[in-house]
């Protein structure tokens, strides 16, 4: 693995992050910021309560990459993973839509033990990442529930889960509607507070991104606040590396380019990354850098994460 070296621990850098492109960010980044120095706050939007249990698919995401548990096929969930107790539930005529995992449901039966016996979730994603050996802060945007909610062009208004995974994201969007008046914890508004560096994952900015910034006072932080933020396009050659967002953009009228995911983080971002495959096509904005942002392996997640801090201290000390 190549050995990279940033002078960076004169600065307090924060994530945002949400699903496998934030996660695999995070991890990288987990590998040359020091750990009292990096704070990934991470969406919530989309937990949901399953079979009785509080399940954080973005939390577990991060968690179980910085850890380096996560299953190396799909980016989410647990390696070695076993499939018993969902197909006893199937064969009990129990809700088997959401897979859970043996090995992750370990995870999801200790948060609800914990949060049943009075802990937030700030407090019960800490122990978990104490006993996962993560060192760098990984916060839930909140502890109060924030459900993300779908509206589909049917009429529809669907749980994110119900339409991201049981009905594997098709019907068509026509809104996303986030709740009002959810606040952020002490831990993050400190976080931010202090924050030199704020970099936006390439995450979905509507399902992943959205939701952390909706949540107050969130935004108006990253607006007064760090020196510089800095965000990464989800989007490469018109397609998105994982998941639904170029489909959604498609169905909210929107040009799927990075051009667009530059134009829709607006004056919020102070530096834009995006892949060099559109660099002919990318348009909009001065402060913006063109790289290979692609992470398909841990040595690519250290590159990307190096060459999007590299470009964050030029613009900064430029």
């Amino acid at each position: 693995m190549t050995d990279y070296r940033l002078p960076i621990t004169d600065y307090r850098v924060v994530c945002l992050a949400g699903g496998v492109g934030g996660a695999k960010l995070a991890a990288g980044l987990a590998e040359i910021v020091p750990p009292a120095n990096l704070t990934i706050i991470v969406n919530t939007g989309d937990d949901f309560q399953h079979l009785g249990l509080t399940v954080c698919p973005d939390l577990d995401t991060v968690m179980y990459t910085l850890a380096g548990v996560a299953n190396p096929e799909t980016g989410w969930g647990r390696a070695g993973e076993s499939w018993r107790t969902m197909e006893a539930v199937a064969r009990l005529g129990g809700p088997d839509w959401f897979r859970l995992g043996d090995l992750d449901l370990a995870t999801h039966l200790t948060r609800t033990q914990l949060q049943g016996e009075g802990q937030t979730l700030t407090a019960v994603t800490r122990h978990l990442c104490s006993h996962l050996h993560i060192q760098p802060a990984i916060l839930p945007m909140s502890d109060q529930p924030a459900p993300t909610m779908i509206a589909s062009a049917d009429g529809r208004i669907l749980p994110f889960q119900t339409w991201f995974v049981r009905e594997r994201w098709q019907p068509p969007v026509r809104q996303i509607i986030l709740p009002e008046d959810v606040k952020a914890t002490h831990t993050v508004v400190r976080a931010l507070e202090t924050a030199d560096i704020v970099i936006i994952a390439p995450s979905n900015p509507f399902v992943s991104i959205d939701p952390i910034l909706n949540v107050y006072p969130i935004r108006a932080l990253l607006e007064d606040v760090p020196q510089v933020v800095t965000a990464v396009s989800p989007i490469i050659g018109g397609q998105a590396v994982k998941g639904p967002a170029a489909k959604m953009m498609q169905e909210m009228g929107m040009e799927v380019s990075a051009t667009a995911v530059a134009a829709y983080y607006g004056d919020l971002v102070d530096l834009f990354i995006y892949d060099r495959q559109d660099a002919g096509a990318f348009v909009g904005r001065g402060d913006a850098v063109a790289l290979d942002t692609m992470m398909l392996d841990g040595d690519g997640r250290l590159r990307v994460a190096t060459d999007v801090l590299q470009a964050t201290l030029e613009y900064l000390n430029a």
